[in-house]
């Protein structure tokens, strides 16, 4: 008989918040700096193009995830492309992309984060990131509905790293059979089942969708 399930481990980005679109943000950002030509910026090319570079071998070399400097000097590099065509661009669209307003929890989040602490059950957030996400977990005020915030670049590691579940474990007290991790990548997030975590992956939504998170209070917290 599988054993109760003392904690819960969510990942962040796409599982308990939600980011616009890269190609509105650069929009948003052009208009923001008032940017000549802004209006006929074609925000899809500029996303598809950044998304491509973010992901080639020389550029996944950098370890953007285990680095705040790094973070921070790459994704600058990587939304700066088209700098010289619309100065300052890239690094309004960094500051837009991390700013906590810009991130919307989605619907039923806070309600299942309550739920599952009055049940007793303790809670982590585990991200793979170069950047502090407990600033829009305060932000929404869902700081107090959390017990542990795990980031790779804190903890030398990156999902799906055994290291880094296990440590999310011990940080709430529970055996990795006991706990339960939360997240929308089959890759990274995935990683939990070989430790012994029980696994839900969650559908990538948009902001203010729901992503069926609820599910994780109606499966854990008797009715």
């Amino acid at each position: 008989m599988p054993r109760t399930v003392v904690a819960v481990l969510f990942d962040f980005g796409n599982t308990l918040a939600a980011h616009a679109p890269l190609s509105a943000t650069v929009r948003n950002a052009a208009a923001a700096l008032g940017l000549e030509g802004a209006a006929d910026l074609d925000g899809e090319t500029y996303a598809a193009e950044v998304e491509a570079a973010a992901h080639t071998a020389d550029e996944l070399a950098h370890p953007r995830d285990l680095d705040a400097s790094v973070w921070w000097e790459r994704w600058h590099v990587l939304y700066g492309r088209w700098d010289h065509r619309y100065p300052g661009l890239g690094g309004e669209v960094y500051r837009q992309m991390h700013a906590p307003p810009s991130w919307v929890p989605y619907p039923a989040v806070a309600a299942t984060l309550a739920m599952l602490r009055r049940a007793g059950i303790r809670i982590g957030v585990v991200s793979n990131t170069g950047w502090d996400v407990r600033r829009v977990l305060r932000h929404h005020g869902l700081d107090g509905l959390i017990d542990e915030v795990l980031l790779s670049y804190e903890v030398g590691a990156v999902k799906p790293s055994a290291v880094i579940f296990e440590r999310a474990c011990e940080a709430l007290g529970a055996l990795p059979e006991t706990a339960m991790m939360v997240g929308d990548d089959p890759v990274a997030d995935a990683g939990a089942v070989r430790v012994g975590m029980r696994t839900l992956l969650l559908p990538a939504a948009p902001p203010g969708a729901d992503n069926g998170i609820g599910a994780v209070a109606r499966m854990l917290v008797p009715s």
